[in-house]
């Protein structure tokens, strides 16, 4: 391994370091001594970042296996920034409920960030599959660290144990039906090279079936329908702060890997697939929909709305070319600050009790008015309003599918952001004309507030000036030959 090589793996290897010193720290500064480390993870990560930005990491290693370029990079961006703003927003949650855990839970969600740098660049199915494992594996565990919270006074403990064996279930059987896919792909080029794998001409009957089979295990990673069934159950039982990285990081990494596999295919061989990837979408966009409408928990709500989501940024994978990718490139940037600020807010209304249900929002404006204000923001950017971020989002994502003709998703898409409104409107209303469920204000800590601050900037920062990360995206896109 040459310099050359280390430099186009630098993210990944100083997120791996930052999880190693973490762990390193809390064997040195047990009980009290070890608050800081939280913070010490968060500034690691922001300070990774920033250094993102001014040390060059394009170029192939092992072969072509992992391949850094804009692309690869603005997904490791918008990576670093979720992970940092998870460790920010779960830096309370943790010294109160996690204490003798923290190092880990730290660890462990650098661990998993480390994977999702490696997705968005690799190149090859054997990287692809350890990539995907390395990012799931830390998630199961941290999905099940509820279930061994010291619960508060008066509080009780989430159902944490069932919301990591959903999520484990689930990862286990994608993971075994995505590797019996390339499996058969694999066998029938004699190859692992993703660029290789379909070829250029017809596609063999094995090939194809490897490949639904592939499609269906990443499938169950973003939570598209029908393979979806996890996702509400999960970020219902599991910790919140947790569910706000977990809710939008790992899907950004999965799509970028979608894209290398199924959308680039040469010739004859990308047939297929987006037409399969335009009908996930659609049916992403009318289940998540019409499942969130009667939903009074927030995390199940936001749950069904982020399945949704994905079907919006798939139907712009679908439609391929570098406007269509970059505008779902945009769309996964924004969507990672408006949903993770959301849930920070939930988690902070929650409290101690964890109870997360629209009485439990009632008169959060007059209880916490700045809290209040930015739960409004974010509602009204997942739900396309102008001008939060999300309303670019979706507008942009809906001009590059009816460039590529696709004018009925169009439809189907803006008919369905209407309804949308509807459950999103709800949880503001109970913010702001329901009477306060309880007295009092809400207590938020200094890295919840930073996390929440930093979200609130983002969404209105990009609603007013999106220019700047819709042209990284575009240059994203077309690198990878959109």
């Amino acid at each position: 391994m040459t310099a050359g090589d280390l430099q186009v793996l630098l993210l990944p290897l100083l997120v791996t370091a930052t999880a190693i010193v973490v762990l390193a720290l809390d064997l040195m500064l047990p009980g009290d001594k070890g608050r800081p480390i939280g913070w010490i993870a968060a500034l690691a990560l922001v300070g990774i970042l920033v250094a993102s930005f001014f040390v060059p990491t394009e170029g192939a290693t092992f072969g072509g296996a992992f391949v850094g370029s804009a692309w690869s990079l603005y997904f490791g961006r918008v990576a670093l920034l979720a992970g940092a703003l998870g460790v920010l927003g779960s830096i309370d949650h943790v010294e109160r409920r996690l204490a003798r855990r923290r190092g880990e839970y730290y660890a462990l969600l650098c661990f998993s960030l480390a994977g999702m740098l490696l997705l968005p660049g690799a190149r090859d199915a054997v990287l692809l599959v350890v990539a995907f494992e390395l990012m799931g594996i830390p998630l199961y565990v941290l999905a099940a660290y509820g279930k061994t919270e010291v619960a508060p006074e008066g509080g009780a403990k989430p159902p944490a144990a069932e919301a990591a064996l959903k999520l484990y279930l689930v990862g286990a059987t994608s993971t075994a039906i995505t590797l019996f896919g390339l499996a058969l792909v694999v066998g029938a080029a004699g190859t692992t090279e993703l660029v290789s794998l379909l070829g250029d001409g017809p596609l063999a009957p094995l090939t194809r079936v490897g490949m639904m089979l592939v499609l269906a295990g990443m499938s169950f990673k973003v939570g598209m329908v029908p393979f979806h069934m996890w996702v509400p159950d999960t970020y219902q039982g599991a910790p919140t702060p947790f569910v706000a990285f977990l809710s939008v990081a790992p899907k950004a990494a999965g799509i970028a890997a979608i894209v290398a596999l199924f959308v680039l295919a040469p010739g004859d061989a990308a047939g297929p697939w987006p037409k399969a990837l335009l009908l996930l979408a659609a049916a992403s966009m009318v289940v998540g929909n019409l499942f969130a409408l009667p939903q009074h928990d927030v995390r199940r709500l936001l749950g069904y709305s982020g399945v949704a989501q994905m079907g919006y940024a798939m139907i712009a994978v679908a439609a391929g070319g570098s406007e269509g990718l970059g505008m779902a490139a945009f769309y996964l940037g924004a969507y990672v600050v408006t949903n993770m600020g959301a849930f920070f807010v939930v988690h902070a209304v929650a409290g101690d009790e964890g109870k997360a249900d629209l009485a439990s929002m009632a008169g959060l404006s007059q209880r916490k008015p700045w809290l209040g204000i930015a739960l409004l923001v974010f509602l009204l950017s997942l739900a396309g309003i102008p001008f939060a971020v999300g309303f670019w989002a979706k507008l942009y994502v809906f001009m590059a599918v009816y460039d590529a003709g696709l004018g009925w998703l169009v439809f189907l898409g803006a008919l369905l952001a209407v309804l949308a409104l509807f459950y999103y409107l709800r949880v503001a209303r109970s913010a702001y004309f329901d009477p306060p469920a309880q007295e009092g204000g809400v207590q938020v800590d200094l890295g919840l507030k930073l996390a929440i601050g930093t979200c609130l900037l983002a969404v209105v920062g990009m609603g007013l000036w999106p220019n700047t990360v819709v042209e990284a995206a575009v240059k994203a896109a077309a690198v990878m030959g959109g």
